[in-house]
């Protein structure tokens, strides 16, 4: 891992910040909010950078410049708000099921920042997507909107092996349709009840190895 500089750990100043970065601004919301929630003790700001992420996809000298990219920006926000970076979270769809793909691509990426990065990474290689973490809390979904119900066919799953989750959802859960920019919504609201992060319903190993990743800082 290279040195610490300016904007991140031991930069000598005592505020404390973390960013997070993802493919989308939902994606980044969502995350957000799991962040917050499983570090509870973290008084410090929580920062996103805008631009969209596209890694998994990525190798060689494509991956690693990209990745330098990334960590400076983060590094920029951090020196913009005059804290230490903490730590960076990081969101990718992973658009598939496959536990071999997924193995791959995590010990591609995490390799790349461990060489590149500064601070520790919480990786978010959400598998299929996003929409497989939601469902690990299907109560949040009335809590967005009453008439939703996630049907049993889809309760207590193994997320992680559910295709197109989104789209599932889009046909089971239920009128109004829903739609991606839902998701940050259905997270602050399983955080509400208590249910995220810490209490699935059902499993997703990527899920897990995202809260392992934050329980290591």
């Amino acid at each position: 891992m290279s040195k610490p500089s300016k904007g991140a750990k031991g930069g000598g100043s005592t505020a404390r910040i973390i960013v997070v970065a993802g493919e989308s601004s939902n994606d980044r919301e969502a995350l957000t909010h799991l962040v917050r929630a499983q570090l509870s003790t973290f008084t410090g700001k929580v920062a996103s950078i805008n631009d969209p992420v596209a890694l998994k996809d990525a190798t060689g000298t494509n991956l690693s410049s990209r990745v330098t990219r990334l960590v400076q920006k983060a590094k920029a926000v951090a020196a913009k708000e005059k804290a230490d970076l903490h730590g960076l979270a990081m969101h990718l769809d992973l658009d598939e099921v496959s536990r071999d793909r997924y193995d791959a691509v995590r010990a591609k990426l995490r390799k790349e920042f461990a060489d590149r990065c500064p601070v520790p990474l919480a990786l978010a290689l959400a598998t299929w997507e996003t929409e497989g973490w939601l469902l690990l809390f299907p109560d949040a979904f009335p809590e967005v909107h009453s008439a939703w119900k996630v049907p049993q066919q889809l309760r207590n799953r193994d997320t992680a092996q559910i295709r197109n989750p989104k789209e599932e959802l889009q046909r089971r859960l239920g009128a109004p349709r829903y739609r991606e920019s839902d998701s940050q919504t259905v997270v602050k609201a399983a955080v509400r009840l208590g249910h995220a992060p810490a209490k699935p319903t059902g499993s997703n190993h990527s899920y897990r190895d995202f809260l392992d990743d934050l329980g290591a800082w």
